[in-house]
């Protein structure tokens, strides 16, 4: 036997199940990179505020406060499940399972670099879209199921929060989709290679489509503020934290959550903040490309363009977790009814308007590339 030419492989396995062990592992790949960034996105958060306001932060468990999140999730842990006497068990557990599980599933579609994806739905606006939706009923659920006025006030104000930006973020996403005319995340992203001008928040620097650029440039950077601050409201971030409003409700939907159950709602929020992070650098700011070009045009071998794609697009995520952690210092918390009037009376019709102008642009005003790739 010649071990060079009649080589056996000690196990065999269908190509189905080598399939499903790849895919596993990314999973458990991009779940394990989610959490440990959340601790210190957590951090980060914590750290930007105290700065903010002439503060340390954590600052005493681990180097300059490094494990104090680590220290936090063990906490929870190991604290006492507490569950209220006329609470309906089953769906007081179930409610932050849902929210947990669902912030984690939207991130199946999220494309990290070229071929970097779980998978490359060519639906993935949608999919996103119909996660994010059901997201809400694991607040309702975690807010009806603890049987008190303030945690279901809570799940209501959340609930009505949401679906409003909803609203606003479908035809936002729809001015994206005209320009690109596709509903894949990572088609979104390669129409924007070429350096930071194609950048859907960055057209109005498109010069060679002088003067239509500076139509679709206002109108993208428009948009590109509208979206950041809807998903402030769609992630109940301050300034639009009313389902949480503690001088009000008493922390909200999770006030009678205790120990792990309130660690999961936690990661579950958290994870879907990083998500609009995520979705905003893929919509609007080029994704995993570099300001000055493709990331594929410096020339690295696959693996390493890979990696340094990857790298980009983490830390695009990270600076716009900076300015979410901003607006939570700086600015001061809405009213309701402001919430409510920004929503509905200020960013509807003008996104309604941009898709409008958007539209006219693709069919009338773009060059004859764009009309391709819409096409297409």
């Amino acid at each position: 036997m010649n071990p060079a030419t009649d080589y056996v492989p000690l196990i065999s396995l269908p190509i189905e199940w080598e399939w499903a062990l790849m895919k596993t592992g990314q999973i458990l790949a991009i779940c394990i990179l989610l959490l440990i960034s959340l601790a210190f996105l957590l951090l980060f958060d914590r750290k930007v505020w105290a700065a903010v306001q002439l503060r340390k932060g954590p600052n005493v468990v681990g180097p300059f406060g490094l494990l104090q999140s680590f220290a936090d999730f063990f906490k929870f842990v190991f604290k006492e499940i507490v569950i209220p006497a006329g609470a309906n068990k089953t769906v007081f557990i179930l409610a932050p399972l849902l929210s947990f599980v669902l912030a984690f599933v939207g991130w199946a579609v999220v494309p990290w670099g070229p071929d970097v994806v779980i998978a490359d739905l060519n639906v993935g606006i949608l999919y996103l879209f119909a996660i994010s939706s059901l997201g809400v009923y694991g607040i309702i659920m975690g807010g009806w199921a603890s049987n008190s006025k303030y945690p279901f006030l809570g799940g209501l104000r959340s609930a009505a929060q949401m679906v409003s930006y909803e609203v606003s973020i479908g035809f936002i996403l729809i001015t994206v989709l005209l320009l690109v005319g596709s509903l894949n995340l990572t088609t979104i992203v390669d129409h924007q290679a070429g350096g930071i001008w194609m950048w859907h928040g960055f057209r109005i620097f498109n010069f060679a489509e002088f003067p239509n650029n500076i139509l679709v440039g206002v109108v993208m950077i428009a948009m590109l503020g509208m979206f950041f601050i809807s998903a402030l409201a769609e992630t109940n971030r301050p300034p639009f934290d009313l389902p949480e409003a503690e001088s009000e409700l008493v922390a909200g939907y999770q006030v009678e959550y205790s120990s792990t159950p309130y660690l999961l709602f936690m990661i579950g929020e958290y994870l879907n903040i990083v998500m609009m992070c995520a979705m905003t650098t893929i919509l609007f700011l080029g994704g995993w490309h570099l300001p000055w070009g493709s990331v594929e045009g410096l020339g690295l071998n696959p693996f390493f363009t890979g990696l340094v794609a990857m790298l980009v697009f983490y830390v695009k995520i990270w600076a716009m977790f900076f300015m979410f952690a901003m607006v939570k210092a700086i600015v001061p918390r809405y009213r309701y009814d402001q919430l409510m009037r920004l929503g509905w009376k200020i960013f509807l019709p003008t996104s309604l308007v941009a898709v409008i102008v958007i539209g006219y642009y693709v069919a009338f005003l773009a060059p004859a590339a764009t009309h391709t790739v819409a096409g297409g």
